[in-house]
């Protein structure tokens, strides 16, 4: 909302200022340099081929509103024939949706989550094979080389798993180190790696791509086979070759041995010992008990009884370690406790108070955020929902829930934009019908952004994500420009110049092709440089500039050849309409 809000304020700030340069230092400075002696408005600079272009364009349309207005019947099964277009379209050329765009940025990141049980010298082992792959490209020559040079790489091995970072010397050729880190660990058993490009908008390393799917529970017993047979499912479905990466967050392998001791309370209190007592015990023989802080220096310290040997007893050292009772015999700690070595889970992650555990998905870039989230919710939630169960739950969330919450705030925005503007039409034009006729051109325009982003896509992958439908709002304000000149020019010469209502319509459509098109084609040749050019952020506005220079392109053809025809359909109300 934020990113939205800082976009709709840059531009409505950049249109009102513009309006008041228009009405104010515009005509100050034409009344001075159209003054000159040098000035000659008869002498215009002749381009045969674009005059002969634009002579023959301007034919068309006339042609085409002279015949519309002679058949208003045709006119009718035209606009028809241009709605079933529209839908069509939209329903066709729809694509699925993504949250938000990754961005470029010079840094990749991941993860090595390693098998159960090794310590943190063979993790180091497994890490040290990601650095090995690496380590060429630091070393070649960026120029001389096609692989990607690395500029800066580091990596960190810890008891369970290790990550690793790096940038490249060509900020453009980062995302090539993803498969040169990941293909050393593809042949080492049990360990599994998930490295992702660093992203402008995501909070955790998945990036904005990232779906969590979080497994509820009471227990990690009950959550813990679930885990795993929906981690075998999600890889099935997401294939890691086919570049999707897939993590259990806590690993599955972060189990760390504990030894564990569990009171024997009847035999405690028969040698009249209390579980305090026998704790604290246990803590002098581990890591000392702290019978009470002294001050020193300014500081307290903690004042402590350790056994000579603590930290450093064996589990058959630990149970035959002396316990005095409350009568002075002395007693193993095996008499009255169990001890056990056994396996605890490093890490215990809490939602809503129950015990969870997430798989993160991040899907390969060729498939989208909206497909990945269908293919969870209908083909593995409901089978897995089904067998789990009761008092563990599935669900959803990371870019998927904020998707779907961005997807319906992001309808609500368009529909918001198409209400003000009919309002403020409808004050300014004093009518509710010409203010429709207005409107019906935004529909086109959704027809040639979707066209404009279909075929950027046969050159450059980009996906439908939030601020690419941004370009759809922007261009709710914008096509309708064209259609409000029409549509005042035509009500003008009816009823100031007296024309009958077919002689506006056309009168008008010649006036004001000239004007459509100096100000669409000074639009569009701005906005080229955001859809063709590469470079930093250039995955960021993109699909911006793509959708509103193709609704803008087909836009200004419709405002030609489809305004006239509802002029016509509706020229009663037009008559009606009294300035």
């Amino acid at each position: 909302g934020q990113l939205f809000r800082d976009i709709g304020v840059a531009i409505s700030v950049s249109v009102l200022i513009s309006v008041l340069v228009s009405v104010t230092v515009i005509p100050a400075l034409s009344s001075v340099m159209l003054n000159t002696r040098s000035f000659k408005p008869d002498t215009l600079i002749a381009i045969p081929i674009i005059d002969a272009i634009g002579r023959g364009f301007k034919a068309i349309v006339l042609r085409h509103a002279n015949a519309m207005l002679d058949a208003p019947r045709r006119g009718v099964i035209q606009i028809g024939v241009v709605f079933m277009v529209i839908i069509g379209g939209i329903m066709v050329m729809m694509p699925k949706l993504d949250y938000l765009p990754d961005g470029n940025a010079n840094f990749v990141f991941g993860r090595i989550a390693v098998p159960p049980g090794y310590s943190v010298d063979e993790t180091l082992t497994i890490a040290s094979a990601m650095e090995k792959g690496a380590r060429p490209l630091w070393e070649v020559d960026p120029e001389t080389t096609s692989l990607p040079a690395i500029e800066r790489f580091f990596f960190v091995a810890y008891g369970g798993g290790a990550f690793a970072g790096g940038s490249t010397v060509d900020s453009n050729r980062v995302n090539e180190l993803r498969p040169i880190l990941m293909r050393p660990l593809f042949d080492i058993p049990g360990a599994s790696v998930f490295v992702s490009q660093a992203s402008l908008f995501g909070r955790s390393v998945g990036g904005s791509r990232s779906i969590e799917i979080n497994i509820t529970g009471n227990s990690l017993k009950d959550i813990e086979p679930v885990i795993v047979e929906l981690n075998q499912r999600l890889s099935a479905a997401f294939p890691r070759r086919d570049g999707n990466q897939i993590r259990v967050v806590p690993s599955l392998n972060n189990n760390a041995a504990e030894i564990t001791i569990t009171p024997d309370v009847l035999a405690l209190s028969r040698l009249g010992i209390s579980i305090r007592d026998f704790a604290n015990y246990v803590d002098v023989f581990n890591d000392g008990y702290v019978v009470t802080q002294i001050p020193y220096a300014g500081e307290l310290l903690d004042l402590q009884v350790v056994g000579a040997e603590a930290g450093d007893l064996t589990i058959d050292q630990l149970k035959a370690m002396p316990i005095v009772s409350a009568d002075g015999s002395i007693v193993q700690l095996s008499q009255l406790a169990k001890v056990e070595f056994t396996t605890a889970p490093e890490e215990v992650r809490r939602l809503g108070g129950k015990l969870v555990m997430s798989i993160i998905l991040r899907p390969t870039e060729t498939l989208s955020l909206e497909d990945s989230i269908l293919i969870i919710e209908n083909e593995i939630v409901p089978e897995m929902t089904a067998a789990v169960e009761g008092g563990t739950d599935i669900d959803i969330s990371g870019a998927a829930s904020e998707l779907a919450q961005t997807w319906q705030a992001m309808k609500a925005n368009v529909l918001l934009a198409v209400l003000m503007i009919y309002l403020v039409m409808t004050i300014l034009l004093r009518s509710f019908v010409m203010p429709i006729i207005i409107l019906m051109v935004v529909p086109v325009s959704a027809i040639g952004g979707l066209i404009g982003l279909a075929l950027l896509n046969i050159f450059i992958s980009q996906s439908l994500d939030m601020l690419t439908m941004l370009g759809f709002i922007i261009l709710t304000g914008i096509v309708v420009n064209n259609a409000i000149l029409m549509v005042e020019q035509t009500s003008l010469h009816h009823h100031e110049d007296k024309m009958p209502i077919e002689a506006a319509i056309l009168e008008a459509t010649q006036n004001r092709i000239r004007p459509i098109f100096m100000s669409t084609m000074t639009s569009l040749f701005g906005l080229l440089p955001l859809v063709i050019f590469p470079g930093a952020g250039s995955e960021l506005y993109r699909g911006i500039g793509v959708v509103v220079f193709g609704g803008l392109s087909l836009s200004t053809i419709a405002s030609l050849f489809y305004v006239p025809i509802l002029l016509s359909v509706f020229r009663r109300f037009i008559e009606n309409n009294k300035r």
